[in-house]
């Protein structure tokens, strides 16, 4: 816990708390505020630890860092392309469809059309 320095009337927290409150933040159930409400602090504090911590700032003992990852995974080139080419399709299919819809609502129309023009003739 915390060691409390007369003169300063302020706070002082070991590494090893601050890389647990961090570690606990970084839990995919737990919300940062939940976690500096239960260890009593502000979460802007916790928010700075966890700045700290990822930028290497706060050392443990060597253990493994949980929830950080600084660098973004990019895909190999093979997908991108496969990927590109899925959405023109998506884009081709799209288009089609619309078509499609369209051809069907003017088909209709002129059902309707066909049935209007032959009910008027029937009631002559």
């Amino acid at each position: 816990m915390p060691k409390y320095n007369n003169p300063r009337k302020t706070w002082f927290y070991s590494n090893e708390f601050k890389i647990k409150a961090v570690k606990l933040s970084y839990q995919p159930e737990i919300q940062s505020k939940q976690v500096a409400d239960g260890l009593g602090i502000h979460p802007l504090m916790l928010s700075r630890w966890r700045k700290e911590y990822r930028e290497g700032k706060i050392q443990g003992d060597g253990q493994k860092r949980v929830g950080v990852n600084n660098k973004r995974k990019s895909l190999p080139k093979k997908q991108l392309t496969e990927n590109a080419k899925l959405k023109k399709e998506v884009e081709r299919l799209k288009k089609e469809n619309d078509l499609l819809k369209k051809w069907q609502q003017f088909l209709a129309e002129s059902h309707q059309n066909d049935l209007d023009s032959s009910s008027d003739t029937d009631q002559s």
